[in-house]
Formats: C-alpha cells, sequence, structure tokens
C-alpha cells in the first residue's frame, strides 16, 4: 500500500489548513489510519486516529477540539480538517496505515506499517 499526503502550506494563526492522505494499493478500509506530525528538533508526536469503520477517533491532547480526521471511502482518502493553527503546530505531517488494528487508541508509532512521505504545515503569528 502507497500512502501519498498532501494540503499543507502556509498559514496565519487562527487559520484553517485541510490535509489529506490518499491511499493506494488497498482500500483505506482495511486499515486503522493515523496523523502524525514532527516539528524541528522534536519528536514524532501522534496527532490523530481513526479505527476502520470510521465510527471512532482519538486525538493528540494538544489537540483540543481544533482537529478532524475522517475517512472518505469513494475517494480512499483519510482527512486532517485543522481549525485555529498555531505557531507550535509548525511541523511535518505524516499519516499512516495500521494493517493489524491490534491495538486501540494507536497513538504509538510502532503500531503503524505504512507511512507517507508528509507535508509540510507553518503557522506564522
Amino acid at each position: 500500500v502507497q500512502l501519498q499526503a498532501s494540503g499543507g502550506g502556509l498559514v496565519q494563526a487562527g487559520g484553517s489548513l485541510r490535509l489529506s492522505c490518499a491511499v493506494s494499493g488497498r482500500t483505506s478500509g482495511s486499515y486503522v489510519m493515523g496523523w502524525f506530525r514532527r516539528a524541528p528538533g522534536k519528536e514524532r508526536e501522534f496527532v490523530a486516529a481513526i479505527q476502520r469503520s470510521g465510527h471512532s477517533t482519538y486525538y493528540g491532547d494538544f489537540v483540543k477540539g481544533r482537529f478532524t480526521i475522517s475517512r472518505d471511502r469513494a475517494s480512499n482518502t483519510i482527512t486532517l480538517q485543522m481549525n485555529n493553527l498555531q505557531p507550535d503546530d509548525t511541523a511535518v505531517y505524516y499519516c499512516a496505515a495500521d494493517g493489524r488494528g491490534a491495538k486501540w487508541p494507536p497513538y504509538s508509532s510502532g503500531v503503524y506499517d505504512f507511512w507517507g512521505q508528509g507535508t509540510q504545515v507553518t503557522v506564522s503569528s
């Protein structure tokens, strides 16, 4: 399976971005999907995850209601809607796929089997 993340860019504080992760090679519904991010000089950080069914989601503590992860089965895409972005949200954002789905919530990067290439999000103050 291949993951292609897109939608990053430069936005002012308080603005919004919508990230997309296109899944190819297999139906995205076969995987628990997640988003992670890595800011310069920091460890990779869990952002959000969504179960195969799409009925359950889980977010990192810092999200605080600002982000929403969702599935679009028709386009085989996972999206991350990010609102009220702040400079601390500046990072490269990665989507990932967990084929086993054995652990929920899947906030550990070690449970994911496949990773996209990342998309840069920059938030100016």
